[in-house]
């Protein structure tokens, strides 16, 4: 982890995040560029750490049956610290939108409508007026829907803004809502988050991954973000990091030596 590499070109997700971050619509909202503790810092392009702490010669990308739609709160185009990103950066064929609530992206419905996908709406299953959209068993749902290609709907901001996203949008609600019930605890290092069962949107990626059997896409996000978190724990040290299992890890599997880790 150094920056002694060269930077990769912007990945395709990242270009499209840098579109939404200037385009006309984004003005009609009260700008807020990230302002937090080290706002002022020089970050790489591609990766958005700090310069010294650049993580792209990780950045691996792969394939995966289930395809992931993202649709990102405005306030998030701006933060380094977004994870959306990794699943981007990992899977290829991840595509972001920006929630509005009146005037959805015309790209977004049209995908909606179209009969090759089956989408599903990542949400908690906690209140009662929408129980039954929830998907109590994902293969279940799955059966006579084989030929349509999976898709999870990702609600990319803060819980509050989440649950806003989720109820304020009337093009949403007609979605089947899936749930992700899983036993690990966050382990994304940049915030405290309200509970330990609260993941960050990477987290909840590796685990639909997982759900949807695409274990080796799961896999190389879950390593990618391991060097994600190592990537900021070191720039607050300021101290560049050891070679980890899970950085060398995605250099074996991007010279073609896939080790499954599970």
């Amino acid at each position: 982890m150094a920056a002694d590499f060269p930077e990769k070109p912007l990945s395709a997700f990242e270009q499209e995040v840098r579109r939404i971050a200037e385009s006309p619509e984004r003005f009609q909202y009260p700008r807020r560029p990230f302002t937090a503790r080290g706002s002022f810092i020089r970050r790489c392009a591609g990766c958005r750490m700090p310069r010294e702490f650049c993580i792209c010669r990780y950045r691996t990308e792969t394939r995966a049956q289930a395809q992931f739609w993202v649709l990102m709160h405005i306030e998030e185009v701006n933060k380094p610290t977004n994870t959306a990103r990794l699943i981007g950066d990992t899977l290829p064929t991840t595509r972001v939108f920006p929630w509005q609530r009146m005037r959805p992206p015309q790209a977004f419905l049209e995908l909606l409508k179209d009969p090759a996908y089956q989408p599903f709406i990542i949400f908690p299953d906690d209140q009662p007026d929408y129980q039954h959209r929830v998907v109590q068993d994902y293969p279940q749902a799955r059966q006579g829907q084989e030929e349509k290609i999976p898709v999870f709907i990702l609600l990319d901001g803060t819980w509050r803004q989440a649950r806003k996203m989720f109820r304020q949008s009337d093009y949403l609600q007609d979605l089947p809502v899936l749930p992700v019930r899983a036993s690990r605890k966050t382990q994304y290092q940049l915030r405290k988050p309200a509970s330990d069962q609260h993941l960050c949107t990477a987290e909840v990626g590796i685990e639909l991954l997982h759900l949807a059997g695409d274990q080796e896409a799961a896999e190389v996000l879950e390593n990618y973000f391991a060097v994600f978190n190592q990537g900021y724990a070191a720039a607050r040290r300021q101290k560049q990091a050891d070679l980890s299992e899970a950085m060398q890890w995605l250099l074996d599997y991007q010279a073609g030596n896939y080790k499954p880790s599970r």
